[in-house]
């Protein structure tokens, strides 16, 4: 077996810890070997228990106690530490070699939008042999506004582009709207980037000053077609089970056994 990965990310809130927690349940179900590893310095509690954790290593509250940093400063250097420590990543990584790993990362964006830390990361585990796949994840409160939602998009196409790896874009906590949400009409257009659809409702809710801007920030989603995204809802076995057939698929895993394609469950394209 080959080395694969998560690089679980998005803005803090987005449920970062509670997706690898599901994911690594729904795997153990499965009889798979998946191990979740923590690389958010400044994390304090979580379900799971990590088999690797960066806090044994350094901490953001220790370093805002003896250099007298902010939180964010203190969190970019942690992560630069590490890059620092990277021998002592490698030699952690090395008890699972054999295993499917999935990592918890920060939530500050602007390791994933114009700081080169995480893609030193990146380049470091790839060099080791891995296959990455990054998910960013954006909850179910992006869909209360258009807006909001292109805002949203825009981070994660900007993450898409900055650290160069297979992508794939999921909504959570759609447990907490009604069932069947993601089919609905006043949803639907979220999850098949219905820019015009989308515009149309900004139009509505905005300044006639901004309409212009509005519409050409959302074609820019629109034009690429690199931003769509898949909804979970972590109470839904076949929600998480098609969630981790994408990732899989973005990096081939298990490809001796001959992956099938996201498609031809969903019937849809793997455009995320």
């Amino acid at each position: 077996m080959g080395k694969y990965g998560q690089l679980v990310m998005g803005p803090a809130g987005a449920g970062k810890s509670t997706y690898c927690d599901t994911m690594e349940k729904h795997m153990q179900n499965s009889k798979r070997s998946v191990h979740i590893i923590n690389l958010d310095p400044a994390a304090e509690s979580f379900n799971y228990t990590p088999s690797v954790d960066i806090r044994d290593l350094i901490t953001v509250d220790d370093v805002m106690e003896h250099l007298n940093f902010g939180p964010n400063g203190a969190l970019v250097y942690c992560m630069e530490f590490l890059l620092q420590r990277s021998d002592w990543l490698m030699e952690q990584l090395g008890d699972y070699e054999d295993d499917y790993l999935i990592f918890d990362l920060p939530g500050q964006i602007e390791l994933y939008s114009h700081i080169s830390v995480m893609v030193k990361l990146i380049q470091l585990l790839q060099s080791q042999g891995y296959h990455l796949c990054a998910v960013y994840l954006l909850d179910s409160h992006f869909l209360d506004e258009p807006g909001k939602f292109i805002a949203g998009s825009l981070q994660a196409l900007s993450a898409m582009l900055h650290l160069s790896l297979p992508h794939i874009n999921v909504v959570t906590k759609m447990d907490l709207l009604p069932p069947g949400a993601d089919e609905k009409e006043e949803f639907e257009k979220f999850f098949d980037t219905d820019v015009p659809a989308i515009v149309s409702q900004m139009r509505e809710n905005s300044s006639s000053r901004l309409h212009p801007l509005a519409t050409a920030i959302a074609q820019v989603v629109d034009d690429f077609s690199m931003v769509g995204f898949l909804p979970l809802d972590i109470s839904d076995e076949d929600s998480i089970a098609l969630v981790l057939q994408h990732v899989d698929h973005c990096i081939q895993f298990g490809e001796d056994e001959e992956p099938k394609d996201p498609g031809d469950a969903d019937g849809g394209d793997d455009d995320y």
